[in-house]
């Protein structure tokens, strides 16, 4: 899956996602509290990658953490600008972030990487570790399951993996693992999380 397919298709549901994801009340009562400790405890400035509408950046934003959102879909970007002007937003994506080397302290990447094909997780993990100081720290989010496979996504085809596989393509990447945790909800397909910091 191209990053410019993915990027397409949400864009032609850009609206329905807004409606459906765009405000931070639908994330569960654990997610919002697990990524806000993790943001509380990152030194330096934090991107969201992959940020949608916008939600979680003013999420934290509100709780004083420094961060900035950048999202490949233009339509998404348009949206967070006009709901949370005082913010920043950009288009970008998890493959250039067009940041200098090592000066970031956090990158949020909630279910942001779940479209990339497997065989480019490494080189978004590796640009997330060169722009990361030596302490920075990553939070990602994603779909886990027995086998790495591909599903059947409702805006297009995503990927479910392994924690244990996940978790080394993290620290193949230049990181060491701090937390994993995973959790299945009524209703919704097994997540997991990794909480990393960049290997010095």
């Amino acid at each position: 899956m191209s990053i410019e397919r993915a990027r397409n298709a949400y864009a032609l549901r850009a609206q329905e996602y807004i409606d459906r994801f765009g405000l931070i009340d639908a994330a569960a009562d654990a997610d919002r509290e697990f990524v806000l400790a993790w943001a509380n405890g990152v030194q330096g400035r934090i991107i969201d990658v992959g940020c949608g509408p916008g939600h979680w950046t003013n999420y934290l934003h509100g709780a004083n953490v420094d961060i900035e959102g950048i999202d490949p879909v233009p339509e998404f970007i348009d949206h967070a600008r006009r709901q949370y002007p005082e913010l920043r937003f950009r288009t970008g994506s998890a493959g250039d972030l067009e940041v200098d080397d090592g000066t970031l302290g956090g990158i949020l990447s909630w279910y942001s990487l779940i479209h990339t094909e497997p065989d480019q997780i490494n080189g978004m993990l590796t640009e997330f570790a060169r722009c990361l100081h030596p302490t920075g720290s990553i939070l990602i989010g994603f779909f886990e399951g027995p086998k790495l496979e591909p599903f059947d996504h409702a805006v297009t085809t995503a990927y479910r993996w392994p924690i244990d596989e996940f978790s080394n393509a993290v620290t193949k990447a230049g990181f060491t693992i701090t937390d994993t945790r995973t959790r299945t909800d009524p209703g919704v397909r097994p997540q997991a999380t990794i909480v990393a910091h960049r290997s010095q």
